[in-house]
């Protein structure tokens, strides 16, 4: 039975190697033929077709893209409003998840479910009620503000933050009041260090996720100049063909910040997932 369990586990760890092999290779391969497909020759096509080996590889997808008058602005679009999304969900959403987490108050269970039950609304039920309000309204059509303010602190981040931070100990908190800390300073100089993890798990999904967003932005500018880097990308399609090659050069591109993202903050991320996964 040994022997048997033995063969069995070690074909139980084979198959599982293979399975993540598959996954790594088929998450890769869309991203290899986007970076090869960046330097490939031609220019405006009808239709394009997979060539996995390029032939004869060129930068002049890159130099159309970067021809393009407004190229440069829209990756500054992108990440001033990425950066700032991702930098008041750190602030909001952490202040946030660490009330409902740790402190007291009448009606904090009502009102954390109430959030909560946000979630469960498709967002395309209020995206007319939002645009009404923020162009309408508020009048601030073709404005960053208008990109930014719908997502200052969202209730997911809320939520992620308030699960990892109800299981740090509480003991901490006290001893940081008797040495008296006030609430803030309890905050910044307790939870926060001890939650850096999750911040930065926080902060990578938040600034992929409005780096890539397309359709709010797409919706409220008007003009070139206040694209961002996703709906930028769309004006390369043209009424009968499209220029994929510059298309191609300019994803690649828009795909090193979120690369450096990552990459900038991997070691608290893999804590974070770590100590979750430990704590589940």
């Amino acid at each position: 039975m040994g022997a048997r369990t033995r063969i069995l586990a070690r074909a139980g760890r084979g198959a599982s190697m293979l399975f993540l092999l598959l996954w790594v290779f088929l998450t890769i391969l869309p991203l290899y033929w986007m970076a090869s497909s960046s330097f490939r020759p031609g220019g405006v096509t009808v239709s394009f077709k997979p060539e996995w080996v390029v032939a004869n590889p060129t930068l002049d997808p890159y130099r159309r893209f970067l021809a393009q008058p407004y190229s440069l602005r829209w990756f500054l679009n992108s990440i001033v409003i990425a950066g700032v999304i991702t930098g008041t969900n750190l602030v909001f959403a952490s202040m946030a998840g660490y009330a409902f987490a740790k402190l007291q108050f009448p009606g904090r269970n009502a009102i954390f479910w109430m959030l909560l039950s946000t979630m469960m609304i498709p967002g395309e039920v209020t995206l007319i009620p939002l645009y009404i309000l923020i162009i309408n309204v508020m009048g601030l059509g073709n404005t960053y503000l208008a990109m930014v303010i719908p997502f200052i602190t969202t209730v997911s981040n809320i939520f992620l933050l308030k699960q990892y931070m109800s299981s740090l100990p509480s003991a901490l908190m006290d001893a940081g009041r008797i040495d008296g800390c006030s609430e803030l300073g309890v905050f910044f100089r307790i939870i926060v260090p001890m939650s850096l993890p999750g911040l930065a798990v926080m902060a990578i999904f938040t600034f992929v996720t409005f780096w890539n967003i397309f359709f709010w932005p797409f919706l409220v500018t008007t003009t070139d100049d206040m694209r961002t880097i996703q709906v930028g990308l769309a004006l390369f399609r043209y009424a009968q063909a499209t220029d994929y090659g510059a298309m191609m050069a300019g994803s690649t591109l828009a795909a090193i910040p979120m690369f450096l993202m990552f990459f900038s903050l991997q070691k608290y991320f893999l804590q974070g997932i770590t100590i979750g996964a430990v704590k589940g």
